[in-house]
Order: structure tokens, then sequence, then C-alpha cells
């Protein structure tokens, strides 16, 4: 504990400086972008962040008031120095489901260290791209809104994200990053618009944030750890999820994972475990879920060891290994007759699960707990009683 409280002040003291008023600054327009939402402007943003990059000493970026059309962009780094980047605008992508190439990325931040982004909004006009998917035509692949790879010490606040063609924001092979106040939006049948995922990456914190979208509002892959997640208003959504896990037979677990003071709102699921059926040396564990209240949730509490999407099942046993997660002070309602849902692996069964203080009900009525392979405790009033081996 004292190795991450030092850990959390170090990170404090970066997130307080960040935001410090740099000495150098730059305009996407003095570049030669136009805010009209027509104009292409990627070519003035590359301009602009190479010279921020390569600035003698902390610099700002600033993105003014107005519509800024930018198509698939890397800001590489590393930087000599901190850079913000000041969005007082939006960011659109080309409205053609094509623009984007076969990347996989909008707008990616690639190896860059001590870098604050704040405020604005980022459309990536994904109409189109839902539209080409639910026809079944030949869609280009989906393309992640704002990504992180191999990043470090990074800050995001008061960004607004909409409208993504896949996840809003992606994390991946990145230490340290904060995302707070942020705005998620997507409707709630657009295809896998994750709000936030993370992956291969530790020391990653979210908090005070409201995500609506057509997935996940937040989806947890495997090799993360250490990760917090604090007042989130999740939905419409699938909740927060870890997993999918188990997809390959060598594949890094998730460990140390907290989400508290949480609200889910007409979500497919609350928190949840996935993974698939099929043998795997992964793991999650010590996952504490707490302080949560659900609102007509269909899967308040639920692990799913036979994680089966559009009926793809590998039909074997999930050799992920579930142990040490704790649910405490987990209240509200279920839209379905079991609030509590754990379908555990026969060959490696879920162990140490705790049920502290548990109170969910169906329409006023008692609601049921469900348990296949799942052993631990429970403590305090559960409602509903526990079915723990």
């Amino acid at each position: 504990m004292a190795k991450l409280a030092v850990s959390c002040t170090l990170f404090i003291f970066f997130i307080n400086t960040l935001f410090q008023s740099a000495s150098a600054a730059y305009n996407v327009i003095n570049f030669g972008a136009k805010p009209d939402g027509k104009s292409d402007a990627t070519q003035a943003f590359l301009r602009a962040w190479s010279s921020a990059c390569y600035s003698n000493s902390p610099a700002t970026l600033h993105v003014p008031r107005g519509l800024f059309l930018v198509k698939s962009i890397s800001f590489n780094g590393p930087c000599r120095h901190r850079i913000v980047f000041q969005i007082d605008g939006t960011i659109i992508a080309p409205s053609s489901y094509w623009s984007l190439g076969n990347s996989g990325f909008w707008i990616l931040f690639y190896k860059v260290n001590r870098l604050g982004i704040h405020g604005g909004t980022i459309d990536a006009t994904g109409a189109g791209y839902w539209a080409c998917r639910k026809s079944g035509k030949s869609c280009p692949p989906p393309t992640r809104s704002i990504s992180f790879v191999g990043a470090s010490n990074i800050v995001v606040s008061g960004l607004t994200s909409i409208n993504s063609r896949f996840f809003h924001i992606a994390i991946d092979e990145c230490v340290n990053i904060m995302l707070r106040k942020l705005k998620i939006n997507a409707p709630s049948w657009s295809p896998n618009t994750d709000g936030i995922h993370i992956q291969s990456s530790s020391g990653i914190t979210i908090s005070n944030s409201a995500i609506m979208t057509g997935d996940d509002c937040i989806s947890v892959g495997p090799g993360t750890k250490n990760l917090w997640i604090e007042r989130i208003a999740c939905g419409p959504g699938h909740g927060i999820s870890i997993g999918s896990l188990g997809a390959y037979a060598a594949e890094d677990g998730v460990k140390n994972v907290t989400v508290t003071d949480s609200i889910f709102t007409g979500t497919q699921n609350g928190v949840r475990i996935k993974t698939w059926a099929r043998p795997s040396n992964g793991f999650a564990r010590n996952i504490r879920f707490r302080n949560i209240i659900m609102t007509k949730v269909f899967n308040p509490i639920i692990i799913d060891q036979n994680y089966c999407p559009d009926n793809h099942c590998p039909h074997q046993s999930s050799g992920v290994t579930i142990s040490g997660v704790t649910y405490r002070n987990i209240k509200g309602t279920s839209a379905t007759p079991v609030a509590v849902n754990f379908g555990c692996s026969s060959s490696k069964p879920c162990t140490g699960i705790k049920l502290q203080v548990i109170r969910l009900t169906y329409f006023n009525k008692a609601a049921t707990a469900y348990c296949k392979n799942a052993r631990g405790s429970s403590s305090g009033v559960v409602v509903p009683g526990s079915c723990l081996g």
C-alpha cells in the first residue's frame, strides 16, 4: 500500500504540473487548418504537432472554436517536453465510412509521454459505418476514435466523444493514464462502440464520466493491472466488463481492478467477467466491485465463463482462473429474475468470491441467484440469498 501511495502522489504531481501554462503555443489555424468542417486539416494538425513536439520548452497545441475535418492521423512521440493539447472546437471525421482507411485508427497517440488533452469534442461520424455493418455489405475494418499505444503519463480531461465507429477510447501497452470528466455517446444500437477499452496496460484511472454506448461502457482486456474506475454513470450499454478473456491459450491475466461509486441504468449487464470456453492460462484476480447502484439492469452481477457471441462457441471448458472477486454494497433493481449469476468453469471453478451487503430486487419482488462451479462466502445482508458453495 505504501508503494501504491507513493506512485499516486507522483502521478498527482505530474497532473498538477501538466496543465500549467506552457511557454510555447501552436494554433492549428496558423498552420493552415480552416474551422469550416469541410477543408482537410490533417496536414495542418501534423505540422502543429511536429512544432510542439520538437519545441525547446513545454508547449500547447491549440484547436480553437470551429469544426476541423481530420482524416486518419498519428501523433508520434517521444517529444522533448510536455504538451497540452487544448481543444476548444470539434474535430470531425469525414462522413464516408471508407474515409479512414484500413489502419483501425482515427486519432492515434503513439509512444507519447507527458501529454494532457483538455476539453473539446471528437465526432467520428459513425452512422454510415453502422449502416454498412447492419446491411451485411463489405465494410472497412472498424476504427477506434482515439487511441493511445505505448504511451505514458497521459491525462485526458473534459473530452466529449460521439458517434464512434468502434471503440471511443482505446488504451494499449500504456502506463499511468488518467481519464476524467469524459462524455461518451453513441446510440444503444450502434455495434461494438465500447466507451473505453484497456489492455496490456497498468496504472489506469477512469473517473467522473458519463458513458452511453451500444456496447460495454468500459471493457478490460488481457494484460491489464492496477486499474481504478470510480464515479461512472453507465447506460445505455453493456455495463463494465472484464473480458472477454481466454481467446488464446497463452494470454496475460487481469489483476488489481476496482470499480466503485458508480451507477448503471438500463444496461444489459452491470459488473461482468466473461471468458471464452476454451483452454487458456489467463486469469482474473483481486477484483473489487463496490458501492454500486443498479436500476433495471438485466444482469446486475454476472460471471460468464461460456461467453458465446453470435453462437460461435468453442464448446469446451474455460481455462481462465477467476479468484478473489469481491462484491460489496451493491443495491438496486434487476430487469430479470436472476440478479446474481455465477456461471463458472468446470475445469477451473471460481474461488474466493465474496458477497458483502447485496440488495437486488426484481420489480419489487425477490430476485434469485444462480451458481455453477462457484465457491466463496457471504456476509451482511445478501439479497438474493447466496448460492455460493
